[in-house]
C-alpha cells in the first residue's frame, strides 16, 4: 500500500530544452568512457543535437571547452547538471515515513552536537541522504515481500500486509521524502533558536550550567516555541515559492552534492557506474582518514611554519605570532597562511558556491585580518586590555564582566543602581567590528535587493501568476497537484498562537506585544536572506538588526532581547532552510503536497529531540562550555556570543546611542545601504570598469566576510580558499567534463565519510555521552598549549 499525489492533469508538452529530458528518444543520457569521460549517446536522427541547440538558442549562449559546458550560472545547472527524470514511482509509503521518522532523530542530534563545536557547521545532507539509503536498500531487500506469499494460500491475507510493509525496490521519490523528513529534523531548530533556549533549563540544571539565569517553567513551552519558530517560517516560504523556489537562478548551490547523488544512486545508467564508485571510494577514504586529524593528530588541523618557528622567540614575539598566524583552538588567532587538513571543518561547500561568491568572501578575508589587527593594535575601543579574540564581556579593568549583578533576579531587568556602580561592560575589539560589519552587511543586503535585483523580483512573480517560469524542472511539475497557498497560511496562523502562548505563559520577560513586531520584522528580512542564499549560495547573518530593534523596543531585558532575536532570526533561518528544500523537491519530482506533509512531520521530530540532546550536552560538558575557548573538541562560544549580545543590545541607549563607544555599529546599518546605493549608480552610468562588471561586485557578502574571523577556529581559511580555487576555477573552467560529472559527488563523499566518523567519535570519544577519552599527548597532540604551538598569549600557562 503505498500513497500517491495523484496529477492534477496530463502532463504538459515541454516546448525547448524540456522536452527531449522527459524522452528516452531524445535523453542526454551518459554513458562512462574508459577514461573517464562523458559521452553522448546518440538517437539515429541525432535529435540530442537538435533539442540542446534549441535551448542555447532560447537562453543564450554557453561557454564550451572541447565540446562541454561550463557551468556558471543556474541556467546551466539545470541543463547539464539536474536530470528531468520523473520515473512517477509513489513518493510516500510507510517505509519512508519509518526511516524519515527514526533517523530524522539522529540528524538532530548532529545538529545540536555541532551547535557546541568551536566551528560551527551545518549537517552534511549528504551523510543523512546515505543513512536513508542504506537502510532504504536493506528494507528493500531483506523485509518480507508480496513475492515471498505468491502462490501460496497467504497470498490474500499477508500479500496486502507485506506490499504495505515492503513495496518494493527502494527508489529516488521514495528515498526523498524520507530524507526530507530527517533534514527537516535536523534543521528544525536554527543555531539561535536553540542556542538561546539554553535558559529554557529546569532550574537544578540552569545552576549548574550558568549559561543565563531565567529558565521556562518546563519543556513544554521550549518545544513549543521551537515549533513556532520552525512553521512559522514555513509559512513564509510557501507564499514566496515564486520568487524563491520556482526560478532556475534560485540553485541553493550547498545542495548540489545532494541532488547529483541522489540521482547517481537511483538512476541506474553506465555513465552513473563509475560515479558510485568513485563517492563509495572517496566516502570510504575520508572516513578512515577523520580520525587522524580530529583525533590522533590535531595538529593536522592549524599546520603553520610562522608558529613552528616562533617556539624560542622572546614572549612579545609570541604573542604577536599568535595573534596573527594562530588558529587550530578556539579564539587562538587570525590563522593568516595556516593549513588545515581536518576535512570536518573545510567542507565541500567551497566546492558548491559558485565563484562570483567565493571571490567576493577573498576580498572579505583580506579586509578582515588588516582590520581586526589594525583595532587591536591600535587600540581601539581600548582592545589591549582584551583578549584580540573574545565574544565574552568585560569589565573595564579587563575582568569578565559581572552581569548578574547588573540585570538581578527574579525577572533578569536591568538595575541601574548596579549598573552605575559596576559600569558598562565593554566588548573586545574583534567583538565590536564583527557587530558592525554584520550591520554593513544587512544594510547592502536590503539595497542589493532592491536596486539590482528588483525587476527579477517582479519578473519572477509574473511568471507564476501566468504560469510562464521557463525553468524546465518548475514545468516538468506542473502536471502534480500544487500545495495551495492557504495551507501555508494556516502554518503561520498556527505557528503564530504557538509562539504567543509561550510568550504568555513562559518566562521570557517578552511582551506580547514584542512578539508581534519580532515576526514582523523576520518575515519582512526573509526574502532578501532568501535571495541571496539561494543565488549565492551563502547568506547574510542578520540576527544583528534583530538584536537592534529588540534592544530599543525591550530596553534593559536581555532575555527578553534573547527571544526576540530567536522569533525574528528563526524564522529567517528556517526559511532559508524549508526553501532550499523545496528546490530540491523540485530538481527530484516529488509532488508538492507530499513534501509538505514530510516537511512538516519532520519539524515536530525535530522540536522534541533537538531539545532531549541539547540537555544530554550541557549536563555532560557544563563546565568547559562556560568557557568561550573551549578546547578543539568543545566550546561554548556560540552560547557566549548570545549572551554577549543579548546583554550589550538590552544597554542599547548607553552602548550604541549618541554619546556611546559602539554609536558606529548601529549606524553601519545606513553606511552599507548608502554604500551600495551608489555603486548602483555607478553601475547605470559604467556596467563595466576594466575586466570587472559592476554588479558582480557583492558589497554585503564582502561586508561579511570582513569580520569572519572574530572568534572561532581560524586556521581553515586558506584551505577553503584553496578547495575553491581548485574546483571553481581551475576544473570548472579546464575541465568541465570532470567537473560535472564528479565535482559534487567527490564533496558529498567526503563530507558523509568525515561526518559520520566525527558523530562516532563525540559519542566514542568526544564526551557526548558524558565521558572523554582523550588521545594519549604526543608531538602531534600536545597536553599544554595550542595543538599548533603557537603558545603565546599564556598558551602554556
Amino acid at each position: 500500500m503505498v500513497f500517491h499525489d495523484e496529477p492534477e492533469s496530463p502532463m504538459p508538452t515541454l516546448t525547448s530544452a524540456a522536452a527531449p529530458f522527459n524522452e528516452k528518444a531524445a535523453s542526454v543520457s551518459q554513458k562512462g568512457s574508459d577514461d573517464g569521460d562523458i559521452v553522448k549517446e546518440r538517437d539515429p536522427d541525432h535529435a540530442n543535437e537538435k533539442v540542446i541547440q534549441d535551448f542555447l538558442d532560447e537562453d543564450g549562449e554557453v561557454t564550451m571547452v572541447n565540446g562541454e559546458p561550463v557551468i556558471t550560472s543556474g541556467r546551466d545547472i539545470s541543463r547539464y547538471i539536474v536530470d528531468l527524470r520523473d520515473d512517477g514511482d509513489p513518493p510516500l509509503t510507510f517505509r519512508s515515513v519509518v526511516l524519515g521518522t527514526v533517523f530524522g532523530g539522529l540528524g538532530a542530534a548532529l545538529y545540536q552536537i555541532y551547535t557546541f563545536k568551536p566551528v560551527v557547521e551545518t549537517i552534511s545532507t549528504v551523510f543523512l541522504l546515505l543513512i536513508i539509503y542504506i537502510f532504504g536498500t536493506f528494507w528493500a531487500a531483506f523485509f518480507p515481500r508480496r513475492s515471498w506469499v505468491e502462490g501460496t494460500r497467504f497470498a490474500n491475507s499477508l500479500g496486502p500486509v507485506f506490499e504495505f510493509i515492503n513495496p518494493g525496490e527502494f527508489k529516488i521519490k521514495e528515498a526523498s521524502p524520507a530524507f526530507d523528513a530527517m533534514r527537516r529534523s535536523a534543521y528544525t531548530v536554527g543555531a539561535y533558536s536553540m542556542s538561546s533556549r539554553r535558559s529554557s533549563l529546569p532550574p537544578p540544571l540552569m545552576a549548574a550550567r550558568r549559561f543565563s539565569i531565567l529558565p521556562f517553567k518546563n519543556a513544554t513551552t521550549a518545544v513549543l516555541s521551537t515549533f513556532s519558530t520552525a512553521v512559522f517560517g514555513y509559512g513564509i516560504v510557501g507564499l514566496l515559492r515564486p520568487l524563491t523556489v520556482y526560478p532556475s537562478e534560485m540553485v541553493y548551490w550547498a545542495n548540489m552534492p545532494t541532488v547529483s547523488i541522489f540521482q547517481a544512486l537511483h538512476f541506474d545508467t553506465a555513465g552513473n557506474a563509475k560515479r558510485v564508485k568513485i563517492f563509495w571510494i572517496a566516502f570510504t577514504a575520508m572516513f578512515i582518514y577523520e580520525i587522524i586529524p580530529s583525533y590522533i593528530f590535531p595538529f593536522l588541523n592549524g599546520f603553520s611554519i610562522f608558529c613552528l618557528a616562533s617556539q624560542h622567540a622572546s614572549p612579545a614575539t609570541r604573542d604577536v605570532f599568535t595573534n596573527i598566524f594562530g588558529g587550530s583552538d578556539g579564539n587562538e588567532g587570525l590563522g593568516l597562511l595556516s593549513l588545515s587538513f581536518d576535512w570536518q571543518y573545510i567542507t565541500s561547500a567551497f566546492m558548491s558556491y559558485p565563484l562570483i561568491q567565493q571571490a567576493n568572501s577573498w576580498v572579505g578575508y583580506a579586509i578582515c585580518y588588516i582590520a581586526i589587527l589594525g583595532i587591536y593594535y591600535s587600540n581601539t575601543w581600548n582592545s589591549k586590555d582584551f583578549p584580540m579574540l573574545s565574544s565574552s564581556l568585560f569589565s573595564q579593568n579587563g575582568s569578565i564582566y559581572h552581569q548578574t549583578a547588573v540585570f538581578s533576579s527574579p525577572d533578569f531587568k536591568l538595575n541601574q543602581t548596579a549598573l552605575d556602580e559596576i559600569g558598562l561592560p565593554a566588548l573586545t575589539g574583534s567583538n565590536a567590528w564583527a557587530s558592525l560589519t554584520a550591520n554593513l552587511s544587512i544594510g547592502g543586503l536590503i539595497a542589493h535587493c532592491i536596486f539590482f535585483w528588483g525587476p527579477y523580483v517582479r519578473d519572477s512573480f509574473r511568471q507564476a501568476r501566468t504560469k510562464t517560469q521557463p525553468d524546465p524542472h518548475w514545468r516538468a511539475m506542473q502536471k502534480y497537484k500544487e500545495a495551495p497557498w492557504w495551507w501555508y497560511a494556516i502554518l503561520l496562523l498556527l505557528a503564530f498562537f504557538a509562539g504567543l502562548i509561550v510568550v504568555l505563559k513562559g518566562q521570557t520577560t517578552l511582551p506580547w506585544w514584542s512578539y508581534i513586531i519580532a515576526l514582523a520584522t523576520g518575515a519582512f528580512v526573509t526574502p532578501f536572506s532568501t535571495l541571496l542564499y539561494a543565488r549565492m549560495g551563502n547568506g547574510i547573518a542578520t540576527n544583528q538588526l534583530f538584536k537592534m530593534i529588540a534592544g530599543s523596543v525591550n530596553p534593559g531585558r536581555p532575555v527578553a532581547n534573547l527571544y526576540f532575536s530567536m522569533w525574528s532570526h528563526d524564522v529567517v533561518s528556517t526559511s532559508i532552510s524549508l526553501a532550499g528544500d523545496l528546490k530540491i523537491g523540485q530538481y527530484l519530482k516529488i509532488p508538492p503536497r507530499i513534501m509538505f506533509i514530510m516537511q512538516l512531520w519532520g519539524a515536530i521530530i525535530g522540536c522534541f529531540v533537538n531539545y532531549a540532546v541539547m540537555i544530554s550536552i550541557t549536563t555532560a560538558q557544563a563546565d568547559l562550555l562556560l568557557d568561550p575557548q573551549g578546547n578543539t573538541v568543545w566550546s561554548g562560544q556560540t552560547v557566549q556570543s548570545l549572551n554577549s549580545n543579548a546583554v550589550t543590545w538590552s544597554l542599547s541607549k548607553q552602548l550604541y546611542g549618541r554619546n556611546g563607544p559602539y554609536f558606529i555599529v548601529p549606524m553601519s546599518l545606513f553606511i552599507g545601504a548608502g554604500v551600495t546605493f551608489f555603486q548602483w549608480l555607478i553601475y547605470k552610468r559604467w556596467p563595466k570598469i576594466g575586466p570587472i562588471s559592476v554588479d558582480k561586485i557583492m558589497l554585503p557578502i564582502i561586508y561579511m566576510y570582513s569580520g569572519w574571523m572574530h572568534v572561532g577556529v581560524n586556521s581553515i581559511v586558506l584551505s577553503c580558499i584553496l578547495v575553491g580555487i581548485s574546483s571553481q576555477l581551475w576544473l570548472r573552467r579546464y575541465y568541465p567534463r570532470w567537473y560535472r560529472k564528479y565535482n559534487y559527488i567527490l564533496g558529498g563523499a567526503m563530507d558523509g565519510g568525515a561526518q559520520v566518523m566525527i558523530f562516532i567519535l563525540s559519542f566514542a570519544v568526544f564526551g557526548a555521552s558524558g565521558v572523554s577519552r582523550p588521545f594519549p599527548t604526543w608531538a602531534g597532540n600536545p597536553s599544554k598549549g595550542n595543538a599548533d604551538y603557537c603558545n603565546g598569549n599564556g598558551a602554556l600557562d
